[in-house]
């Protein structure tokens, strides 16, 4: 049994720089930056523009690199600072040692936002594993979130346990594999993805989202279990109950779509950003 992308880390498990000391809101320059916190580096890469930002977070395995197809014309048509970044152990950040950590990568985003002077009103829009560092960074600092993109995004309703031994376990020869060479970045992600895969999904289930937050949530035509229909209807189901559970809440369907949404539908992304960067001028 072999799926494909969820999260994408599970698929991995599956899915000059700028030194800053500080950035008055709204004066981060184009390029990219390199922001240090809790002992690594990370890159964060800004297009300079109108508040508030729109910040742009890659699936699992991913970098920035995921939305360049997005990015330039995002920012022609709607002329806002875009943020993109890479999450530790990705792109051109510093890897952290150990197994995944959503909180630790929520506190990562939150710091490079606060660096670059970004610390409210974030239009931010996340992809596949990002929905988990989104959904922990919401909990923590919903001032800084207007509105949430969530891209086919790993949602707790999804989790449960009976999933997510089901998920681990279809990955688990992939694993196996990656051991055998686990100094490539790929192989790292993944390893460290297997390393808390049940404990993080089990303590992610129970999580809520923000009521005060809203969100337009997109799925996937295909899903990322395309060929597999029980689960391709559970990670649909999941998304209705998500966007069914509170106020403010929005569920489009990415036609024709794989999970790789930005990639397949980067018109229905752009599209979908604009209306809700139209929607809160």
């Amino acid at each position: 049994m072999t799926f494909s992308a969820i999260p994408r880390t599970l698929l991995l498990l599956a899915v000059a720089a700028t030194a800053l000391t500080g950035c008055d809101a709204g004066q981060a320059t184009d390029g990219l930056h390199m922001v240090d916190h809790d002992g690594h580096r990370l890159a964060f890469h800004v297009t300079a523009g109108d508040l508030p930002a729109i910040v742009l977070d890659a699936g699992g395995g991913e970098d920035s690199t995921q939305w360049t197809a997005i990015v330039a014309k995002l920012h022609a048509e709607t002329k806002s600072q875009i943020i993109t970044y890479d999450r530790a152990g990705v792109g051109d950040s510093e890897a952290v040692p150990g197994p995944w950590d959503p909180q630790a990568a929520a506190g990562d985003l939150e710091a490079g936002l606060h660096e670059l002077g970004v610390t409210k009103d974030v239009l931010l829009v996340a992809h596949s594993q990002a929905g988990e560092v989104a959904t922990y960074l919401a909990r923590k600092n919903p001032q800084l979130i207007s509105h949430a993109l969530l891209v086919d995004a790993n949602l707790p309703q999804f989790f449960t346990e009976e999933e997510t031994a089901r998920v681990a376990a279809a990955v688990q020869p992939q694993v196996d594999a990656a051991k055998a060479d686990p100094t490539t970045k790929a192989n790292r992600q993944l390893l460290a993805t297997a390393a808390s895969y049940l404990p993080v999904h089990q303590a992610y289930h129970q999580l809520t989202w923000p009521d005060s937050i809203p969100a337009t949530v997109i799925v996937s035509e295909k899903t990322p279990f395309d060929g597999f229909p029980e689960d391709a209807q559970r990670w649909r189901t999941a998304a209705a109950a998500f966007v069914a559970a509170g106020p403010g809440r929005s569920l489009v369907t990415a036609a024709g779509s794989s999970h790789e949404v930005p990639t397949d539908r980067p018109d229905l992304v752009i599209q979908q950003i604009e209306t809700i960067a139209a929607a809160r001028t």
